[in-house]
């Protein structure tokens, strides 16, 4: 079965999205990873994929204690499901200024298992002055960070945890920081 992880975006919530947040532009409106001066590698079209629930995770940072990261192995997608983008809405400043955060922790012990994609169902893995620089810090070890996922529940399907196959196709512009992307899980 495929599951579309792309966050449609209408007109009404693209408007909501250029009011609510400086950064939303062309290669960052709705799914899109911040690929920063670098160009996505061709062979993470392909992924396979883990993505964690961590929904139960509120008022702080998540952690690496609160997944099981000896499941995390190289060259993975790996996605972090917290019903955000569901509860909230895409493109609400609430959206954009209030959503969960990877601890630096998390974001470094994933760097370290060599992972090639992060993806979040929120706006950025670090909120406000660090979400730019977090995401430099990541691509700068070849790693993407894919915003605004939406439908990992259906991967999930109830469970703490869920491999499956995940399929990105970023739209191939140049020179931008971050691109539009499709993401499409196989389970």
């Amino acid at each position: 079965m495929l599951v579309d992880l792309s966050v449609k975006v209408s007109k009404a919530a693209s408007g909501n999205a250029l009011d609510n947040e400086k950064m939303v532009s062309f290669g960052h409106l709705g799914t899109h990873f911040d690929v920063m001066n670098k160009e996505f590698p061709l062979e993470f079209v392909k992924r396979e994929g883990l993505v964690f629930n961590v929904r139960e995770m509120k008022d702080r940072e998540i952690l690496s204690g609160d997944i099981d990261m000896s499941l995390v192995k190289e060259n993975m997608f790996v996605a972090f499901y917290t019903g955000f983008i569901e509860d909230e809405g895409y493109g609400t400043k609430k959206y954009f200024t209030e959503h969960p955060e990877l601890s630096n922790e998390l974001i470094d012990l994933l760097l370290d298992k060599k992972v090639s994609i992060i993806g979040i169902d929120f706006a950025g893995v670090r909120r406000g002055a660090e979400h730019t620089p977090k995401d430099q810090y990541c691509a700068d070890r070849g790693v993407f960070i894919i915003e605004n996922l939406c439908n990992l529940d259906k991967v999930l399907n109830g469970k703490k945890h869920e491999f499956f196959v995940v399929n990105t196709y970023p739209v191939n512009f140049g020179g931008m920081s971050g691109l539009p992307c499709r993401v499409v899980g196989e389970i």
